[in-house]
């Protein structure tokens, strides 16, 4: 800790020493400019203070830029030159007016930065907040029906379909829990901080394959239809990450696409990037939730229990954590099927550029 404290100082002292040279350097051309007579020296130290505060932390350095700027303008640029001298008529209460002007703005400067940054704490606590009761929510009613099952084998003699029925439901309520689990992890990865993915080139359809079938492996599915090019698409990728982003997006078709029936997966290259689209044709989602559907604060006003499985939950918050640490965005609109489109894109190289031209694979 203390180590990141000095490194932040010299940084701050780094960007003092760097604004008011600039300011100083500006000043002397148009010095040079005007024979020695300066008339915009004092507000482009003006200016120089208010760039300090705010890109330095604290009080301190703007302060610090107040007074050397204030003597800087009166040593350099007022007469008598290259001498400091607050005798001439007028410059006491000059240099003092703008001692205070620049404190006044580095103060000002300093405060305002400090509301945003705690504003941003705010929104990160809120955004945890929210992810920890969507958690719990999401852990809560499969662990119930674990545990009601369970208790059922244990205490009652059933017909064997019943047997069969419950061992089904703890078998399906078990990879709930995985896939859950799974996205805490990531979560968990992502909330500290920048992270460093261990890109790879991957096959864009292998990942795809592979996320189908373990999405399959669920009792509940939906069938998936692929569209990818031609040419095979190479991908800068962590394969793992994205493999699970595909896995939340057609999880979430399952749980919360009302009436869906089909699953589309579109996969198409652009100039610079690879484009995904997870299609559906269910009842879809209105335009007004879809600013809140992809970071957890949707509220479902469908009169669902609050323990209901068609929680929104935190798949698709991680989606969009993982596919923004790939260079990318997730984005969701309406399907031309009629139900909901969750599309991103992945940046590639050009030399990984794929045919534009697609080819419909069948249903999985």
């Amino acid at each position: 800790m203390e180590r990141i404290n000095v490194k932040k100082r010299l940084l701050d002292f780094l960007r003092f020493a760097l604004i008011l040279g600039a300011a100083m350097a500006i000043s002397f051309v148009l010095a040079r400019v005007n024979d020695d007579n300066n008339p915009f020296a004092m507000a482009i130290f003006i200016l120089a203070v208010a760039l300090v505060a705010r890109v330095t932390s604290g009080y301190f350095w703007g302060i610090a830029a107040s007074v050397a700027g204030t003597f800087c303008v009166n040593y350099f640029f007022s007469y008598p030159f290259w001498a400091f001298d607050v005798t001439y008529p007028g410059y006491p209460l000059t240099m003092i007016v703008m001692l205070v002007v620049s404190i006044l703005i580095s103060t000002l400067t300093t405060q305002i930065k400090r509301q945003e940054q705690l504003k941003l704490e705010m929104d990160k606590e809120k955004m945890h907040a929210n992810l920890l009761r969507a958690i719990a929510h999401d852990i809560r009613t499969p662990l119930s029906s674990i545990l009601g099952a369970s208790s059922a084998l244990q205490e009652q003699q059933l017909p064997q379909e019943a047997q069969d029925s419950l061992v089904a439901g703890i078998h399906r309520d078990a990879q709930w829990l995985v896939r859950v689990t799974e996205n805490l992890l990531s979560v968990t990865r992502f909330s500290g901080g920048e992270v460093k993915l261990k890109k790879e080139d991957e096959v864009l359809e292998e990942i795809i394959g592979s996320a189908i079938l373990k999405y399959h492996q669920t009792p509940v599915t939906l069938p998936v239809k692929v569209e990818t090019p031609e040419d095979i698409l190479l991908v800068p990728a962590d394969g793992v990450l994205l493999e699970q982003v595909l896995i939340n997006l057609f999880d979430n078709v399952s749980a919360h696409a009302e009436g869906a029936t089909q699953i589309w997966l579109y996969a198409a290259a652009t100039d610079d990037r690879v484009v995904v689209s997870v299609e559906d044709d269910g009842k879809g989602i209105s335009a007004t939730q879809f600013p809140h559907i992809l970071d957890g604060t949707l509220q479902q006003t469908n009169g669902l229990r609050s323990d209901d499985r068609r929680s929104m939950g935190i798949g698709l918050s991680v989606c969009r954590s993982i596919i923004r640490a790939h260079g990318g965005e997730l984005n969701v609109t309406k399907s031309h099927h009629g139900g909901a489109a969750f599309s991103f894109y992945l940046p590639i190289k050009e030399e990984n550029k794929g045919d534009k031209s697609a080819q419909q694979n069948p249903d999985y």
